[in-house]
């Protein structure tokens, strides 16, 4: 009796490369057959509680670009990639009567919407989640904490004290051609999700397409062709130009490229090219990341409440007269207005710019700063909850910040980062 062969399905959520991907490589060498799947969920482009969308045009358009370069890529290794824009219970389940599917593999989520995404999956189904989001791996990290500290500093130093950074996941060999499905899907358009087609601002400092391949040579182009990583920490507060910043965050939001990628390719240039403060910075940037997905996995719905992280009571605005100029750009800061001119125009804001909104919508207009954090989601192309989340409710006094009175001057922080008023005379000048 010939043995029974084992069909499961990689299912893409924020992990949308074929490079370093544990859930695709467990997949191939654990099956007879392995079948991608992507389901784009009409409700993440529906109005939120606050009035905005979940998802904008500027999101939506990376995302769909980093879905066919998934395609692709994964058509070169004999894998079909299903494409489905529906609900995901009904979406999920026909695929998996279809083709008769014992095992999805996905990367292991632990928020709010993704938790309630993993309801949809039949019990009869086998479902092997990996964290494949981190640097430092939660297992070892759990190893040495109990709980997450509320400071970065000790976070930090312990991990790069007691913890190694494993290797990445080369890309699978090629499959057969009989592994890949009779069915080919087709990429949605904008349109199907509800937007008209845009060009990219010619302003904009986010110029870049989605996709495993645009990542990967935005990596090689920032690190080995300009060497620009090696002044990183003295351009990181810039305010205008694509290369201030590695602005690599937008590919690793979903997974185009991991962060263990990012952090061999630093090491790979420190040991080719140059070691100074600047690689050692971006390298401190990713462990930022990786602190923020703690501190959500940690508090859990409480990463999202009013009252922030650690139950603090204050009495929040939604004066929506204030808010729709903090919005809209109105607001009597020029450098606060710039900063919100350029994200609605482009969907990209600075770093700098992104503390200087927040502290100000939360500390100098007391508005509630979930409605800030659920704009931002909207509208940021690097979007990613748990860094969105943790710096909203750092910046608003009730996260991880353990100065949580600090409070920003926009016109110094204007003279000290803007001397000449280029950004402002860039967003507010027509």
């Amino acid at each position: 009796m010939s043995k029974k062969k084992v069909t499961s399905l990689v299912w893409f959520r924020n992990n949308l490369r074929v490079l370093d991907n544990i859930s695709l490589t467990k997949s191939i060498e654990e099956s007879d057959k392995t079948i991608g799947f992507i389901n784009i969920d009409p409700n993440d482009f529906k109005e939120t509680n606050f009035g905005f969308k979940k998802t904008e045009k500027f999101r939506a358009k990376f995302l769909l670009e980093s879905i066919s370069d998934l395609k692709k890529n994964l058509e070169k290794l004999n894998i079909s990639l299903i494409i489905t824009h529906n609900d995901l219970g009904s979406s999920i389940k026909n695929v998996i009567n279809k083709y008769q599917i014992e095992n999805i593999y996905t990367q292991r989520e632990w928020t709010r919407d993704e938790i309630i995404q993993e309801k949809n999956i039949p019990n009869d189904v086998n479902l092997i989640r990996d964290f494949d989001q981190f640097m430092y791996s939660p297992n070892e990290v759990g190893e040495i904490y109990d709980n997450i500290p509320r400071g970065f500093s000790n976070f930090r130093k312990k991990c790069e004290k007691l913890l190694t950074i494993k290797d990445i996941l080369p890309s699978p060999k090629q499959l057969n051609i009989d592994n890949q499905i009779d069915e080919v899907f087709d990429v949605p358009s904008l349109s199907d999700l509800g937007f008209e087609d845009f060009e990219v601002h010619e302003k904009s400092a986010f110029k870049f397409s989605g996709g495993e391949n645009s990542g990967i040579n935005r990596v090689k182009e920032y690190f080995f062709q300009s060497k620009n990583i090696s002044k990183y920490k003295l351009t990181r507060n810039g305010l205008l130009g694509e290369n201030y910043s590695s602005k690599i965050s937008s590919w690793l939001s979903i997974g185009c490229v991991s962060a263990k990628y990012v952090y061999s390719q630093i090491k790979l240039y420190e040991k080719t090219v140059e070691k100074n403060d600047s690689t050692y910075w971006l390298f401190f940037e990713l462990i930022w990341r990786d602190f923020f997905k703690y501190v959500s996995m940690q508090h859990k719905n409480k990463f999202f409440s009013v009252n922030g992280i650690y139950g603090n009571d204050k009495k929040w605005s939604t004066d929506n007269n204030i808010l729709n100029k903090w919005i809209n750009g109105e607001t009597k800061d020029p450098f606060i207005n710039a900063n919100m001119k350029e994200l609605s125009l482009t969907g990209f804001m600075s770093n700098r710019g992104r503390q200087n909104v927040a502290n100000y919508l939360t500390k100098e207009l007391n508005i509630d700063w979930r409605i800030g954090a659920e704009y931002f989601e909207a509208l940021l192309i690097d979007y990613d909850v748990h860094s969105n989340y943790g710096n909203w409710l750092y910046n608003a006094g009730i996260g991880n910040d353990s100065m949580p009175f600090r409070k920003f001057n926009p016109k110094l922080q204007s003279e000290r980062y803007d001397p000449n008023k280029k950004f402002e005379q860039t967003w507010l000048n027509g």
